[in-house]
């Protein structure tokens, strides 16, 4: 017989300290699966593993739910990059792992040893690494020809780059209507979710009672600049370490809730807004079935905000309100849809009258505030970090679209 590898004798010894305790019938339960993933199994040890390992690496809301989440996440990362012809050889994906492992300042061999006396599998950590190579590879093979960064917006990024934020944050929201006869249950449904520290049971919240756009995908929201925040959301949500949630937020016809999922420093300071210019078309019947399917078809016909005074002839001029105002300046519902949008794309998330009329929210466009100073600002690290998070963006609708179109049968 040839003698083991000493990775997979490593994986063998603690996969079978963790057994040897286990009844027969557990052990067998283990390897069962857990979930179904497009007919690739994730098993129950697997889902045992990557919590453990979530919880060595300090990762807020290491439940059980989460790290299944995370390897569903996964397989799909790895399906949608082997459709396409990626398949990271053995000694890419040895570097990777030896890359992550100085982040922790240890050599590889080192941070093995580190996992394996807490529980944590060899090969839970390389099949962990093999999913976000594979990704990554798929990511700049799909997207990096459509995330091209053109000079005006190079220009515009600089220009910012005296009084912008260089903070960025990934969050969830939650935005519930509350109607006046629902008022005090939603009220109490809205603080109990914002108890919540867990990132996948904030999401099962927001799949079931959240009204934004984002509601198939758990609320989550991708990579944006602090800056882009509404200035009254901007200190709630610094305040928030990875996991918690803010307060019930009252809004017009709504409450809201934002989770900080992820938070980090950029190497460059995004562009501070002057002023946005946003067009809001109100919609009698609320969010009733009929209203959003009208919403839709208009949405499909208009293109830029001069289009809704064609929509608006004939009526009454209060159906259509538009306006130029700085940040600080915009309800701050509004200005929460408003920093989601791009010119020209539209919101159907908020009401008026106590939900009876529905906002068709449009962006205009923005004025970003004249720089100050010498504009010696790297152009190349601005386009980088512009590339980086148009890309990252595509890639968080792309895995958004293989959860809708996957076959997921979970045990």
């Amino acid at each position: 017989m040839q003698k083991l590898t000493g990775s997979l004798a490593r994986m063998l010894a603690v996969l079978m300290l963790g057994l040897a305790a286990l009844p027969v019938a557990a052990q067998q339960g283990l390897f069962a699966p857990a979930v179904i993933v497009n007919d690739k199994v994730i098993t129950g040890y697997e889902v045992q593993q990557r919590q453990r390992m979530m919880e060595v690496f300090n990762i807020p809301g290491a439940s059980e739910r989460a790290a299944l989440d995370l390897l569903i996440d996964d397989r799909l990362r790895v399906q949608a990059a082997e459709a396409a012809g990626i398949r990271p050889a053995p000694e890419e994906v040895r570097d990777g792992m030896a890359e992550f492992a100085s982040r922790a300042e240890l050599s590889l061999d080192a941070f093995i040893k580190v996992l394996a006396a807490n529980g944590v599998a060899e090969e839970t950590y390389r099949d962990f690494v093999l999913a976000g190579l594979s990704w990554r590879l798929l990511v700049q093979q799909r997207f990096v020809g459509r995330a091209s960064v053109s000079e005006a917006e190079i220009d515009r990024a600089m220009s910012g780059t005296g009084g912008g934020s260089n903070v960025r944050v990934l969050l969830s929201e939650i935005i519930m209507p509350a109607p006046a006869q629902r008022q005090a249950e939603v009220q109490e449904r809205a603080r109990r979710i914002s108890q919540l520290t867990s990132t996948s049971a904030f999401s099962a919240e927001a799949r079931r009672y959240s009204a934004t756009a984002t509601r198939g995908n758990g609320g989550r929201l991708p990579w944006r600049d602090l800056s882009e925040l509404p200035p009254v959301l901007q200190p709630l949500v610094l305040a928030l370490k990875p996991g918690e949630v803010t307060d019930p937020l009252p809004i017009p016809g709504a409450i809201a809730l934002f989770q900080l999922r992820d938070i980090e420093e950029t190497g460059y300071a995004a562009p501070e807004i002057a002023a946005v210019e946003y067009a809001a078309y109100y919609m009698p019947g609320g969010r009733s079935k009929e209203t959003l399917a009208a919403a839709r078809v208009l949405a499909r016909k208009v293109d830029r905000c001069d289009d809704l005074y064609g929509v608006a002839k004939g009526q009454p001029a209060e159906v259509l309100e538009r306006g130029t105002l700085p940040p600080s300046d915009i309800p701050t519902d509004i200005a929460f849809e408003l920093s989601k949008l791009d010119p020209g794309e539209v919101s159907t998330a908020l009401t008026r009258a106590n939900g009876q009329t529905l906002v068709f929210l449009m962006l205009c466009g923005r004025t970003v505030k004249a720089g100050e100073g010498d504009g010696a600002a790297d152009r190349e690290q601005i386009s980088t970090g512009l590339r980086n998070r148009r890309l990252e963006a595509m890639a968080e609708g792309y895995l958004a679209q293989l959860r809708a179109d996957a076959r997921i049968i979970e045990r």
